[in-house]
């Protein structure tokens, strides 16, 4: 089982770690900007960084360039029209790189097949990518950034939120937008997640409220019952997050916790995780929901094992904050 654990965020450098040891075992030099959100393809082959403006999409597996390797870096090259070469080995050369949004892409989220992608930006807008060829196939505005747009686990919808508080559920099918939700006036909605089976979707925002909705989706059309709204932290959400089994949500805040709360009692809290010294803003759960890596303001990305609550792994490189983390444990 090979577990690949990244990292990104201000010092413009991505991050591979060896989970168990700590040790960072690769780094790719982001020179760009930033590096605002981190996501593996499910076939782990691939981890795409979104930046200011850009996606750029990194080959996974390390060592000297296969034939396959060079193959498919030289084709990726000649697709995209430059802006590719920059310097370096090539090993850690982006193979693609999406360009169409113009500001910070805020998120993205894969296909379950890796065929297309999704991003979210500042720009306003939620754009659909071909990944097999970087070209964009949908557009979705909103009126105002961005903050994050998933998936739907029926590949059929998206759902997105921003920064004036409304959350939109687009239908790929029929190309438009079919629910419109507003929680909470004029307050943005910094992070939503939906659960794995399509049932639930959660929403987390600036006031530190969480916000439930319960999903059906008959004969194709989802409808959303709101189910409980509770106050998860004092300040801003960064980041909701629920896990794979569905039984715990993670939310991350400028308070300097993460906290994971059971949605099986009512989303009563589980436990806080505290020990970072700012902002904690992302998270990711291992495939078990035994496990959450943070990234943080402070530099530091943190392993915690929720049974305890206790850091199991403090990975230490980053000399900015980390504010992205991606995890793929399967």
């Amino acid at each position: 089982m090979s577990v690949i654990l990244a990292s990104a965020g201000y010092d413009h450098t991505i991050r591979f770690w060896d989970a168990l040891t700590g040790v960072c075992s690769r780094t790719i030099q982001h020179t760009d900007s930033q590096v605002n959100r981190l996501e593996i393809t499910s076939d782990k082959r691939f981890l795409a960084a979104a930046g200011n403006l850009y996606v750029r999409l990194y080959d996974i597996r390390q060592g000297g360039s296969t034939g396959n390797n060079a193959a498919q870096t030289s084709a990726a090259n000649a697709g995209t029209g430059g802006g590719s070469n920059s310097g370096g080995n090539s090993d850690n050369n982006p193979v693609m790189t999406f360009e169409g949004h113009t500001n910070n892409v805020t998120s993205l989220a894969f296909q379950a097949e890796n065929k297309w992608m999704v991003t979210s930006s500042e720009d306003g807008m939620v754009k659909v990518w071909d990944v097999r060829s970087p070209s964009v196939q949908r557009n979705y505005k909103h009126n105002c950034p961005v903050n994050e747009v998933v998936i739907h686990p029926n590949q059929g919808e998206l759902i997105s939120c921003d920064q004036d508080g409304n959350i939109r559920v687009w239908d790929l099918g029929e190309n438009q937008c079919t629910h419109h939700l507003i929680p909470e006036d004029d307050v943005p909605i910094n992070s939503i997640s939906v659960a794995s089976d399509g049932s639930m979707l959660v929403a987390g925002n600036h006031k530190g409220n969480c916000y439930v909705w319960k999903m059906q989706n008959q004969k194709d059309i989802t409808s959303l019952t709101p189910v409980t709204k509770f106050r998860s932290h004092s300040k801003y959400i960064t980041r909701v997050l629920l896990s794979t089994d569905m039984k715990h949500l993670a939310t991350c805040s400028a308070d300097h916790t993460a906290r994971i709360w059971s949605t099986e009692q009512n989303f009563t809290l589980e436990t806080t995780l505290q020990g970072h010294q700012r902002w904690v803003w992302d998270c990711a759960f291992s495939a078990d929901s035994a496990y959450l890596v943070t990234a943080c303001s402070d530099h530091y990305v943190r392993l915690w094992d929720l049974s305890n609550s206790e850091t199991v792994r403090q990975y230490n490189g980053h000399h900015k904050g980390a504010v992205c983390v991606a995890l793929n444990d399967v």
